[in-house]
């Protein structure tokens, strides 16, 4: 992987893109929209519009043409680059999405022009896609062999629509391998957050509770638990065995879900997700009076209330008999995050061997992707 490479088609697409959209499904997009959210918030699009900087919009992710519309409707007639990312080339949804932007995009600027701001990250040696960006003369980047989708948001799959929103892509690289080099020394493994991770899942798994809920108390952290869910359930989920991923924000999620977490059926571990150094100073304001009884907030940090909001539900949570993991980064920026991505997937495939599993197979996605072949859906109608 060529990281200066990258960075460079990067810089292009954000000094002649107002817009960069992003096509492909599961692995091919998941990582990226986490980091990107994650980092920048869910709104990274609403204040990169005002900023002038690169919007990055995802498709291939469905067969809705509403949404597809939608996106369209956004670009407008402003500035667009297009990032496909496709093994094959013939996964139905993504495939679908590129055909429609390219036959947008080359309307709007002609063959020639529209083959430069086209971007392909596909397999290194074979497949439809690979053709066609020989064919047509886009700029090509590759899916790594031996690397699961799940596991290749560090890699151009995801790094390159990463750095087209603004990202400093080598701290985020820089934070993964310093856990990597944490991992890997030659110490007590007791000493390994990631196997001390693995090892506390397992051990709750073994008695009974087969459902792990990661959460956390900042919308932004939404994506980043998708990516999560992802990375646990593929990788686990086999042989009838693998503790089930699911995701909550809270104060949020708290009431809708709070009341079966409290006294509902036992079944799941909270895992927690917090950042030490606040993400904001906003804090609570003067009021005229005090009609709603929060003079006792005033002046407080609003980081204060979530940490007293994540305290006292994880209180009630244990004390209801749902255990609680607490994991803690201590800011928000590219060097923990990269830290943190590499903590998961390392964890993940301790877990796996814990349970005699081979963490980087998905035999089970490959059943139905057979299933999903050309014109089949005419047998559903």
């Amino acid at each position: 992987m060529s990281l200066l490479r990258i960075k460079k088609a990067a810089d292009k697409i954000r000094s002649d893109s107002k817009v960069l959209v992003v096509i492909g499904i599961g692995r091919s997009y998941l990582g990226a929209r986490a980091v990107i959210e994650f980092l920048k918030s869910e709104f990274h699009n609403e204040k990169a519009s005002k900023d002038g900087s690169t919007e990055v919009y995802f498709l291939g992710t469905s067969a809705s043409g509403r949404y597809i519309d939608d996106v369209i409707d956004l670009i407008g007639d402003r500035d667009f680059s297009v990032n496909v990312i496709s093994k094959s080339g013939t996964t139905t949804e993504p495939a679908i999405a590129f055909r429609i932007f390219k036959d947008l995009i080359e309307k709007k600027y002609g063959k020639e022009e529209a083959s430069k701001r086209i971007y392909v990250t596909t397999d290194a040696h074979k497949g439809a896609l690979l053709n066609v960006a020989k064919e047509n003369g886009y700029e090509r980047f590759v899916v790594p062999d031996g690397i699961g989708g799940r596991y290749s948001v560090l890699s151009a799959v995801g790094l390159l629509p990463i750095a087209a929103a603004g990202i400093d892509i080598s701290a985020l690289l820089e934070g993964a391998k310093d856990a990597q080099d944490e991992f890997a020394k030659d110490e007590d493994i007791l000493n390994k957050p990631s196997i001390l991770y693995a090892i506390y899942r397992n051990i709750l798994y073994r008695k009974g509770f087969d459902v792990e809920t990661i959460v956390g108390y900042e919308p932004q952290f939404r994506y980043l638990f998708e990516w999560w869910k992802q990375l646990m359930a593929e990788s686990e989920g086999k042989d009838n065995k693998g503790i089930y991923p699911t995701s909550a924000i809270f104060s949020t999620d708290l009431h809708s879900i709070g009341q079966f977490i409290q006294d509902g059926k036992k079944i799941l571990f909270e895992t927690i997700l917090d950042i030490d150094k606040p993400i904001s100073k906003r804090v609570v304001p003067a009021a005229d009076d005090n009609t709603d009884n929060l003079d006792y907030l005033l002046d407080r940090p609003l980081k204060e209330v979530n940490e007293a909001a994540l305290t006292a539900t994880a209180q009630a949570h244990t004390s209801a008999g749902v255990p609680n993991i607490l994991l803690k980064l201590d800011n928000l920026d590219e060097f923990n995050l990269g830290s943190l991505i590499y903590f998961f997937e390392a964890a993940v495939a301790v877990s796996g061997y814990l349970n005699a599993i081979n963490p980087f197979n998905q035999p089970g996605v490959e059943v139905y992707k057979t299933n999903y072949v050309q014109d089949s859906w005419q047998t559903w109608i």
